[in-house]
């Protein structure tokens, strides 16, 4: 129509950007939560983050978005969102349904932080249908759609409780179903995608934080500029505790604590100043800190990567600082306690609905099919046997002793062979080093890295 109002060119850039943002955590997250899982089983435990970017886009499409935040068919399939501007903002509907998508998506994603090397991965998405409509669709109403949360005056700026609380807790009832891992003592196998992972999460959550202003504004600046403030202090403070406690801080700890930080601001992160901030970042590290001590003493539930720990401890503690730190309605601002009433009912509803919603729906699919792999698949690893592929060529995909010690064998006879005296003069330049290694037929050695070189998806060495 003619005199239908445009959207803002400047806060359209900045969602669209801000929902790009937040699409690129969840590969971060697969990065993140692969490099702590054993080599066999991360791309299982990478899928399981991403096959959510499939599947909740298309039920958010559908069904999803109009449910959340009208509770109705009106906007099932984005009907009429493509030019409408949406309320108290100035970009369309179509936009602000795509950016609350990448929200969806993620919030999903979290929960298999606990569910990684044991699930099934036909259970798992199962599990996250169900869980989708039956969890996350009926929170982001009450919170963010004007249901009963919003209606009682609690705050949610970014998703303490619609995306963290729930899907933390729903990790712990679900990890509480299916058990505990065989072998729960590992190391993580690659600790720089851990780096990576938590590295891409944090630029991401610029987005995250800042896109929940709705608008290129001051309101935005300050969601990001306590967001950065609160990870940056977590970080230090979870090291600093690291220290005290085990004598070494860890490039793993360090990147726990800041997405610990930036689990802790998300709720209030538009309501805090600067000050708040760094006061959220210290108090949400110590509190995950202890959880994850905690947890790892008591081994009551298998949290393979402490996903309650940090985000359901996390995005609870940040909705009960919001009662204090509020600039406006916050305690320690001369306010009275109706905010804090009203953040302690609203993130321990949210909690409670999803852990007895979680606990229904693993009953269900339970009773209908299997939820855990078999033990020999378990001990061989779920990469090869859920997805018929190894991450790495030198990984053993089938957990035969005797194959990984043939390899180990033939890393060092490579070794050897290229820093032969004769080779002296290739050794400047490695890649030449290796074709030459590769292709001298007259030695035995050469033969067997010649095809091994070759095969390219085979993760076994040809010959004897």
């Amino acid at each position: 129509m003619a005199n239908d109002p445009e959207p803002d060119p400047g806060d359209s850039s900045f969602m669209a950007m801000s929902a790009a943002l937040v699409l690129f955590m969840t590969p971060g997250l697969a990065f993140y939560y692969g490099g702590m899982v054993r080599e066999k089983n991360i791309i299982n435990t990478m899928m399981m983050s991403l096959v959510s970017m499939g599947m909740i886009s298309v039920y958010w499409m559908a069904v999803g978005f109009s449910l959340s935040f009208e509770m109705n068919f009106e906007y099932a399939a984005y009907k009429g969102l493509t030019h409408m501007i949406w309320p108290a903002t100035k970009i369309t509907g179509l936009l602000f349904a795509t950016f609350q998508m990448t929200f969806a998506i993620i919030t999903v994603a979290l929960i298999s932080g606990a569910l990684v090397e044991r699930m099934r991965f036909q259970a798992y998405l199962v599990m996250i249908t169900m869980w989708f409509f039956a969890v996350y669709v009926p929170l982001c109403y009450w919170v963010w759609g004007g249901g009963w949360i919003f209606q009682i005056g609690a705050k949610d700026f970014a998703g303490g409780t619609v995306v963290h609380i729930s899907s933390g807790t729903a990790a712990l009832v679900g990890a509480a179903f299916l058990g505990k891992r065989k072998k729960q003592e590992h190391t993580p196998h690659n600790v720089p995608f851990v780096v990576l992972g938590g590295g891409i999460l944090w630029f991401g959550w610029t987005g995250f934080n800042g896109g929940s202003a709705l608008a290129a504004n001051s309101l935005a600046t300050l969601a990001v500029t306590t967001t950065f403030l609160a990870a940056g202090t977590a970080m230090v403070a979870w090291v600093v505790l690291e220290m005290a406690t085990d004598g070494r801080p860890t490039a793993i700890g360090a990147m726990t604590g800041a997405v610990s930080g930036l689990v802790g601001i998300t709720p209030i992160a538009g309501f805090v100043s600067p000050i708040g901030a760094l006061v959220t970042g210290v108090v949400t590290a110590c509190v995950c800190t202890g959880a994850v001590k905690l947890a790892q003493k008591l081994k009551l539930v298998d949290d393979t990567l402490d996903c309650f720990t940090v985000h359901g401890c996390g995005g609870y503690i940040g909705a009960i600082l919001g009662g204090f730190l509020d600039t406006k309605q916050g305690i320690l601002y001369g306010a009275n306690c109706d905010l804090m009433g009203a953040q302690i009912i609203g993130a321990t509803a949210g909690m409670l609905y999803s852990g007895v919603c979680t606990a229904v729906i693993f009953a269900l699919i339970g009773s209908v099919m299997k939820l855990r792999v078999d033990g020999q698949i378990e001990a061989d690893g779920l990469d090869k046997a859920g997805h018929a592929e190894a991450a790495y060529m030198m990984t053993v995909s089938t957990g035969n002793e005797e194959e990984l010690e043939q390899q180990r064998q033939l890393h060092e006879q490579m070794m050897t062979f290229m820093t032969s005296p004769q080779l002296a003069s290739q050794r400047e330049d490695p890649i030449r080093t290796l074709f030459c290694c590769a292709t001298q037929d007259d030695n035995p050695t050469a033969q067997k890295v010649q095809s091994f070189t070759t095969i390219g998806t085979s993760p076994r060495w040809q010959g004897n």
